[in-house]
């Protein structure tokens, strides 16, 4: 290597250390600025914020506003979020349990059993599906799966699982968990399927040549190695579908039903998640003079990255684990 290259290549380095660097530093300042803008709420609700279901942004109106915790907030203000705890868990579990079999049975139908002249085509609408607005998602769903749920899917999930007081449904217009769960899995089931399909491709022909050889069919070659070697890529796409259902916003406000303080009583019951409360009540927030409804969506806004992070972290540790335990590093 030539002496005239050496500054390049540490330019080069350098620029490439502080690209990577960004992300990090970003999410740092993000933390910070909504822990910075919590305390208050932090101050005046305390742990009552995650136990709570009453939520109220109080009279917004008043010129005598209640102290506690030395600071101020509407009277009859309170900020528990535990419904929207409940709402934003609950969809997103419903999401990954209809979006992980059938993500994973479209990208081995996509990589060993279809002929590539019609795998490419379907390949290429299921990427297209995950570049569609959520907006879009959440008027069709509107229009189509929040009637159908209503009228049909409600009714016959009562009559068949109705031993179990959560399957047992009275007459709803189809807004709720159900709806917003399933339009949720439409959502990121592209995403689950494109990575998955690409690791399935992936998998090293030698390997599935010697299962072969060995004498394994073609299901449990797919099993044995395919599978197997998938596994740790498989686990984070999943994470990175979990990670668009719990942050999903204008699709799960046009279908959730928009309950406030109130856990869902059963599986077609209206729900509230963290993101839409803070889109919904946001421009209300505005109005308060203490600022204290801004302090308790920034604390929403802080709980939702908590989980986010919760999520994510062990199960990079694990993928991280599995990938060393293949490559023995």
């Amino acid at each position: 290597m030539s002496h005239s290259t050496r500054p390049r290549d540490r330019m080069l380095r350098r620029l490439l250390a502080a690209a990577a660097l960004s992300s990090v530093l970003a999410m740092a300042a993000i933390f910070l600025f909504l822990f910075i803008s919590s305390v208050p709420a932090i101050r005046f609700s305390g742990l009552s914020f995650l136990t709570s279901l009453r939520w109220n942004l109080g009279n917004m109106y008043s010129v005598h506003p209640e102290l506690r915790g030395g600071v101020a907030a509407p009277p009859g203000a309170a900020y528990g979020i535990l419904s929207f705890i409940a709402g934003t868990v609950l969809t997103s579990l419903i999401a990954l349990a209809i979006a992980i079999p059938v993500s994973l049975g479209t990208a081995l139908l996509l990589t060993e059993f279809l002929p590539a002249r019609l795998a490419a085509p379907l390949s290429a609408v299921v990427e297209l599906l995950a570049g569609v607005p959520s907006v879009v998602f959440g008027l069709w769903g509107l229009a189509v799966v929040v009637p159908w749920v209503g009228q049909s899917v409600g009714p016959e999930l009562s009559r068949l699982f109705g031993v179990v007081p959560f399957f047992r449904t009275t007459a709803t217009s189809g807004q709720g968990l159900l709806a917003a769960g399933l339009v949720l899995a439409i959502m990121v089931i592209p995403i689950i399927t494109a990575t998955t399909r690409d690791l399935i491709q992936a998998t090293p022909p030698e390997l599935k040549d010697g299962a072969v050889a060995l004498g394994l069919t073609h299901w449990e070659t797919i099993r044995a190695v395919s599978l197997p070697w998938s596994r740790a890529g498989i686990l984070g796409a999943v994470i990175l579908g979990l990670g668009r259902a719990l942050g999903e916003t204008m699709a799960v406000l046009m279908i959730g039903g928009n309950a406030i303080g109130a856990l869902p009583a059963n599986i077609t019951a209206p729900i509230s998640t963290m993101a839409t409360v803070i889109v919904s009540a946001l421009d209300s927030a505005f109005s308060d003079a203490t600022g204290m409804a801004i302090h308790a969506l920034a604390l929403i806004a802080l709980t939702l990255l908590a989980i986010t992070v919760a999520v994510n972290v062990p199960a990079r540790l694990l993928i991280s684990r599995q990938q060393a335990e293949r490559y023995g590093r």
